[in-house]
């Protein structure tokens, strides 16, 4: 099982990642054992440069391998977004090589990308982590059904290394924490090894909302995005001041529900 995260994403620059590094560390993000994932926007039409109202708050794509900076707290993330799933395959790879050469992880913003070519692409890049993010669209195709939601990661085989629960999808909306439990149990009890993440509408206000996750799931890992503005609204540039609050509370609260070291 990969190491777990605390996860913010809309980085825009590389000056932004080291400012929240530098706030994990002091905060005692280290003695968790957790990473600090930093997380890059990108989309099929941001890669394709098809002209979309994400065009302006994402970075370029030219510019993202000078976001990610090396550093052994920081697990950096490409977000590829895609819910049409279109030309994935070649897509994935033109993503990851503007990701290089410090892109440590993969996020798929897609709903239930073809298996067949995520164990390809995973075959290829097996020292790049793949998250898989299961929305709002993709738990409705399962019919919302933790079984249905086990047999379907099965299909990806050994590919997948986290599974991310968000049912906010970057809104900001909160996560309701007793309907995520149901498809997090089901999956640590069928794939104990793979990693499970939970977000939506986390922020400096709503870090409570993941309370009872990580009392029962101490080893989650979070990810937070809308509620790094004020306002909610993605489009806005997120306030640093906010998700420097939000990281110091994430931390204070997987210190208090942390494991015994028995169990790591």
């Amino acid at each position: 099982m990969q190491k777990p995260y605390i996860g913010i994403t809309d980085f825009m620059n590389a000056s932004q990642i080291k400012s929240m590094c530098d706030v994990f560390i002091a905060h005692g993000g280290l003695g968790l054992q957790y990473r600090l994932m930093v997380g890059v926007m990108m989309s099929y039409k941001t890669l394709h440069e098809i002209p979309s109202r994400w065009n302006r708050i994402f970075p370029k794509k030219e510019d993202i391998s000078e976001i990610f900076v090396p550093h052994p707290v920081l697990m950096n993330t490409l977000h590829y977004a895609d819910y049409t799933g279109t030309d994935i395959a070649s897509s994935l790879e033109q993503a990851t090589l503007y990701g290089n050469p410090f892109m440590n992880a993969l996020q798929l913003d897609m709903i239930w990308p073809d298996p067949e070519i995520i164990r390809e692409y995973k075959e290829r890049h097996p020292n790049i982590e793949i998250v898989l993010q299961t929305g709002r669209d993709a738990l409705e195709i399962i019919q919302k059904d933790p079984e249905r939601f086990v047999k379907k990661i099965d299909t990806y085989g050994d590919a997948l290394d986290f599974i991310l629960l968000d049912c906010s999808m970057g809104e900001g909306r909160g996560m309701n924490a007793s309907f995520l439990a149901r498809f997090v149990r089901a999956l640590t009890e069928a794939k104990p090894m793979i990693g499970i993440a939970a977000a939506g509408g986390l922020g400096p206000d709503s870090i409570h909302l993941v309370e009872p996750l990580i009392r029962e799931f101490p080893r989650l890992s979070i990810d937070a995005q809308g509620q790094m503005r004020s306002s909610g609204n993605t489009m806005d540039p997120i306030e640093w001041d906010r998700a420097e609050i939000y990281l110091e509370k994430a931390i204070a609260l997987f210190r208090k529900h942390k494991p015994h070291p028995l169990i790591w």
